[in-house]
């Protein structure tokens, strides 16, 4: 059984100054991939970054809260991070094992820090990982724009790090 993981669908990350690329449409695949998710019995992780007492992302910043688009069904679990990867430091492995996971689909933000590191980590804890291709997002940096941020990520974290599939491809 696969499990939906969402990352980091924050409102500082969201709605910031930076404005990720495609944010509507990103929200409207995730709520379609929450659906098919319940629909289909699969659980629903989502992961919110929370950084040192501080810092913009301290605990209980309003800026670590879920986007409201994001269309809760009231069974998801909800989960703190601090480091890039959503398995390190979590207990997230162990969540998913004891609702008889073996596989995750990762999605979210930021692309090339969590959504890479979380990818990455995935088969390293044992489990099969599909990234959604069109389920990630980013935004622009100095060096790149974030669309190729995306393309980049997809082709490069495809085969051995992860399955790479479009939204619409998917069923769990």
């Amino acid at each position: 059984m696969y499990a939906l993981l969402i990352l980091d669908m924050q409102v500082g990350l969201v709605h910031g100054p930076d404005k990720p690329l495609g944010g509507p449409a990103l929200i409207n695949t995730l709520n379609e991939l929450m659906r098919s998710a319940q629909e289909s019995g699969a659980p629903i992780f989502l992961a919110r970054h929370i950084g040192p007492a501080g810092s913009p992302i301290e605990p209980g910043s309003p800026l670590t809260e879920l986007v409201q688009e994001l269309q809760l069904m009231g069974n998801e679990v909800i989960f703190e991070k601090k480091r890039p990867n959503a398995f390190a430091q979590t207990g997230l492995a162990t969540l998913l094992r004891e609702r008889g996971c073996d596989g995750v689909v990762v999605t979210g933000m930021k692309t090339q820090y969590c959504v890479d590191s979380t990818c990455r980590a995935a088969r390293d804890c044992g489990f099969d990982a599909v990234l959604i291709a069109n389920g990630h997002t980013c935004s622009d940096t100095q060096g790149l724009k974030a669309e190729a941020i995306v393309a980049h990520h997809n082709a490069t974290l495809a085969g051995p790090f992860c399955r790479v599939v479009q939204a619409e491809e998917w069923s769990f």
